[in-house]
């Protein structure tokens, strides 16, 4: 019966076959002699580090990670774990991509569920580093290994998992946050409120008003305890009160809550309970502890509550402030998109012609199928809606149906089955102005959403 073989029969294997000897060898690997030595020979064999074994791939001419399949038994000698040992491997296996041999590891090292935090450790070790791609397995192997459901750290890694995954595609984004609610209230409070200003974001993307608007007042509960536990405290300590250690700026949760409270309310025509909080985000001057950022938060939002305020007295037909309006977006380049897609809302609603507007921001117009921001695309999509329902009233169906085209193309990029919904429907709507050409480009778009959908039309 033939030995599986070792890191050492293969290395001796080596330096048999190509004449070495450990004086030679160590002259080319820069391995101290008796170093080597002790590695292959002594009872028991000193370990191998990480950075030996590379230097000895790179002496015998082979690619970095050739013995890595290897070292992986060298990591639990005795069938134990050697955290020294396997930290450096894992982090040279994270650099060259060996996932295979991560896995490995894991599955051997989490065989003792003590190792289970320092996995998790491991895992923030690599997010705080910037590798937060690279941390995804670490993150999975603590979910599956955790033993207690309510642990912080299993709360953690889910978080993290939700933050990483996020991306472009609206249903997987939801799908996401609806995996990751159950853990929300276990998390630090800290990272509830960035949790909760994604999940917001992520509802409203898909115009879900009613939970966008339960997770804004729970994030907006949520700030205002924490500010006010640490101003009473600053009171009894008579100091400045320190920056919270949360992602954002206090104000700019407390700020963003109220925002997306008033634009639900806007998108389900409450308009005056809209105003009222408007006037709330519109003065933040008074909120202590603010920072350069969230002084400058303080002023963003302060133009907010100006420009929302001139929408809705638009969508309640008060045409005055509309000049102001569209000077107001000119300042202010990102709120463009969104701008225009209000304007837009508010013509179809009330039949009045905006083309010298849509003309004047033909340039802006042109820039915005360039960006790749989720929730940015997720307005790019609502712009096509409303630009091509605007065309077709009034009477220009050649441009409409091709705005809708390319907007359900662009719902199919992103899987936004609302978007491409409503798009169907509006194309059914004005399909006798539809050309041949157009009707076949429709069957395209409808055969590639299937496929993303595993459904036929």
């Amino acid at each position: 019966m033939e030995h599986a073989p070792t890191i050492r029969s293969t290395i001796e294997t080596e330096l048999k076959q190509r004449g070495y000897t450990f004086s030679s060898f160590s002259k080319i690997s820069g391995i101290n002699r008796g170093t080597f030595s002790t590695m292959l020979n002594s009872n028991p064999p000193k370990p191998i580090s990480v950075r030996q074994m590379d230097l000895i791939t790179k002496a015998l001419g082979y690619p970095e990670g050739w013995l890595y399949e290897l070292y992986i038994d060298e990591c639990f000698h005795e069938g134990k774990g050697h955290w020294k040992r396997i930290k450096p491997f894992l982090l040279r296996c994270v650099e060259l991509g060996r996932k295979e041999c991560i896995q490995r590891v894991l599955s051997r090292l989490t065989e003792d569920l003590s190792y289970v935090s320092t996995v998790f450790e491991f895992a923030e070790e690599l997010h705080e580093g910037g590798r937060e791609n690279e941390a995804v397995p670490f993150y999975e192997c603590v979910i599956e290994n955790e033993r207690y459901y309510h642990s912080e750290r299993l709360a953690i890694s889910q978080y993290r998992l939700f933050r990483i995954q996020l991306g472009t595609n609206a249903e997987e984004n939801l799908k996401l946050t609806i995996l990751f609610s159950p853990f929300l209230d276990r998390l630090p409070e800290a990272y509830q409120l960035d949790a909760l200003l994604q999940m917001a974001n992520i509802y409203s993307s898909l115009h879900k008003w009613s939970q966008t608007i339960f997770c804004s007042q729970k994030l907006l509960e949520l700030t205002k305890r924490i500010y006010e536990y640490r101003v009473a405290q600053d009171n009894i300590n008579h100091e400045d009160i320190e920056p919270y250690s949360s992602e954002r700026s206090l104000v700019v949760y407390y700020g963003q809550a109220l925002l997306m409270q008033a634009f639900s309310l806007q998108k389900q025509e409450l308009y005056q309970e809209a105003k009222k909080i408007v006037l709330r985000y519109a003065d933040l001057s008074w909120f202590k502890g603010l920072d350069e950022v969230g002084q400058r938060e303080v002023e963003k939002l302060k133009m907010y509550a100006t420009a929302n305020g001139y929408v809705l007295d638009l969508l309640i037909g008060d045409k005055s402030n509309l000049e102001k309006y569209i000077l107001l977006l000119e300042e202010n380049e990102k709120e463009i998109l969104p701008g225009i897609l209000t304007l837009l809302e508010v013509a179809n609603k009330q039949s009045f012609n905006i083309d010298n507007i849509l003309k004047r921001f033909s340039g802006y117009i042109q820039k915005f199928s360039e960006n790749e921001d989720a929730l940015y695309m997720d307005d790019y999509c609502n712009f096509n809606l409303q630009l091509a329902i605007y065309q077709f009233n009034f009477n220009d169906y050649t441009a409409g149906i091709n705005t809708v085209l390319k907007n359900i193309k662009l719902a199919t990029m992103v899987n936004n089955s609302s978007v491409f919904a409503q798009s169907i429907i509006l194309f059914e709507k004005y399909k006798n102005f539809a050309t041949e050409c157009q009707y076949n480009e429709l069957t395209i778009h409808k055969e590639n959403f299937g496929k993303n959908f595993n459904f036929a039309f």
